[in-house]
């Protein structure tokens, strides 16, 4: 491997306008999809009365796991068709696709429609990454590798940062629907620097037909995997991946659920109100906001830390890397201090700085000429493991061990407290027609549910008549219910305002021992890392010594 014995300022004067260019395209991109994903999981389980869907963790971990290791997953298969197609192509293609699935999941309220576009968005997604990876590498070298992908890691966390922040003040000014709408429109823009100002970098593109390239695709991902190298780090890196999704998959809703932050939301009101207003909503800093900091970070240091990993092995600084994260995730699910979910998640920025362009530039080393697309694409194989553990953890464990919803519903059955059921408006649409064999349509019209203002005490009585007139028992069906209608009565059952609630479940059900198994994934990717270090890395690299 060749040092890197240039400045700084040297090193990033090499790298050339398309690098640029794609570099400018991933941020927008990363823009369009963290600026709807940071705030995804909040807006999945979010109470239907302020425009969420209400949906459980469960529903939410097989969205937001499920489909985004189908997003990862992709890339094995489209970085071979974009080395054929050519990368422009595969760019057009990509935005068109991402445009409507972004602009219509706004529209979706039922979990199957939900379900079905955050599909096609993440086909297009995934049409995407490994033409920009490849971009990158194709722009770089040995000595130019990682300060590239390590400024390439900070416009992804530019778009990171600027995208959750600018869908946090629109939702707040115009409700949930206005962030879909911006994802769509950032997203024209990069189709629009694709059409114009793209320029098509010259590679030998492989002599098969695309026919013929789809069937060896899964031939070439494993020929691409019996590098030793290449397919062990791949599969010890899905612990790193695990920990990282916990930052935008579960920490939001912990942070949401029982994290109290009134006190630097009071005084961000008091001292600093043309912040307050953007950070803040109804008393609390608001959950996108802290899972923000990490991106903020890389912003400011990625590119240094990326300088200085230059001086280290690859694999050391991997390593180290995740010792960081390993510590920070396990601050911010320790404790419900606020405190606590800044620094940790500070912590944790350092030690994904460190590791995850480091891999990348590794894998870019690795990768015969012509192969580019298909190499970076097997990138995404941990981390499409990881989602794939993500959903479990962010969804059937989230919701039996740290949902506050279902927790206080526990507790409120202990008690022997009579609580109505928690029902989205969608779920009385389709359990009522269902149950007194209408279709949607009709249901809705016959009693007046689209609408501005529904009288659902009106709607419960006509909707009783009804089924009486069928002979249905519609008993088991209720009336829409919201989560925030459900805290605000156990509250007035209970005698305590909503943060003595909040503390008494904490106390009782201890929701964040979550983090134990989080820590527990993070501890096993070291051990096996540094073993993978000294059992596969430095006997090769000894080896090479030697024969030099």
């Amino acid at each position: 491997m060749s040092e890197n014995n240039k400045s700084f300022l040297q090193t990033v004067k090499t790298l050339n306008k398309t690098f640029w260019t794609a570099s400018f395209m991933e941020l927008m991109e990363r823009w369009a999809w963290y600026g709807i994903y940071t705030l995804f999981g909040l807006y999945l389980v979010g109470s239907t009365d302020t425009g969420g869907l209400g949906f459980n963790h469960i529903q939410k971990g097989s969205i937001m796991g499920n489909i985004v290791a189908i997003l990862y997953l992709l890339p094995l298969f489209f970085g071979e068709i974009a080395d054929r197609i050519g990368y422009k192509k595969s760019l057009i293609v990509a935005y068109v696709i991402m445009i409507l699935g972004y602009y219509f999941l706004g529209e979706a309220k039922t979990f199957s429609s939900v379900y079905v576009l955050f599909l096609l968005v993440a086909v297009g997604a995934a049409l995407f990454k490994p033409v920009a990876s490849a971009i990158v590498a194709r722009t770089t070298d040995e000595t130019t590798g990682t300060i590239g992908f390590g400024i390439f890691y900070m416009m992804v966390n530019i778009g990171g940062f600027i995208g959750p922040s600018m869908s946090s003040v629109l939702r707040t000014t115009y409700g949930w629907k206005i962030i879909f709408i911006q994802a769509a429109a950032v997203i024209t823009i990069n189709l629009l620097v694709v059409l114009f100002f793209f320029k098509e970098p010259k590679v030998e593109k492989p002599k098969e037909s695309l026919g013929v390239a789809l069937k060896k695709s899964i031939v070439n991902i494993f020929e691409a995997l019996k590098d030793t190298r290449l397919s062990i780090l791949l599969l010890l890196m899905i612990g790193f991946w695990t920990m990282f999704n916990q930052l935008f998959n579960t920490l939001p809703n912990f942070i949401e659920d029982w994290v109290d932050s009134r006190t630097i939301s009071t005084w961000l009101n008091e001292n600093l109100p043309f912040l307050g207003s953007g950070l803040t909503q109804d008393g609390l800093v608001k959950p996108e906001w802290f899972t923000n900091i990490d991106s903020l970070m890389i912003i400011f240091f990625q590119i240094f830390i990326s300088f200085y990993v230059t001086k280290m092995r690859h694999i050391s600084a991997v390593i180290r890397g995740a010792v960081i994260a390993t510590i920070g995730v396990g601050l911010t699910f320790y404790t419900h201090s606020v405190w606590f979910t800044i620094i940790g998640t500070m912590i944790f920025a350092i030690g994904e700085m460190m590791s995850s362009p480091t891999v990348s530039s590794f894998i870019a080393l690795i990768t015969p000429k012509g192969k580019e697309g298909l190499y970076q694409g097997t990138y995404f194989l941990p981390v499409a493991a990881s989602y794939a553990v993500t959903s479990f953890i962010s969804g059937d464990l989230y919701q039996s061990w740290s949902d506050k919803l279902s927790l206080l519903q526990r507790e409120m059955g202990k008690r022997n407290l009579e609580m109505p059921a928690v029902v989205s408006r969608e779920q009385f649409i389709e359990n009522g027609s269902k149950a007194l064999d209408m279709p949607i349509t009709d249901f809705e019209n016959k009693f007046n549910l689209k609408s501005e203002t529904v009288d659902w005490n009106g709607v419960g009585k006509s909707f009783n008549q009804l089924a009486q007139q069928k002979n249905v028992d519609v008993s088991q069906i209720h009336l829409p219910f919201s989560k925030n209608e459900y805290y605000a009565l156990a509250e007035q059952k209970l005698g305590m305002n909503h943060w003595e609630m909040t503390n008494m479940l904490w106390e009782n059900y201890q929701p964040n021992k979550i983090w134990m198994v989080i820590v527990g994934i993070g501890m096993f990717s070291i051990i096996s890392l540094s073993l993978y270090d000294r059992l596969i890395i430095r006997p090769r690299e000894r080896r090479l010594q030697q024969d030099n």
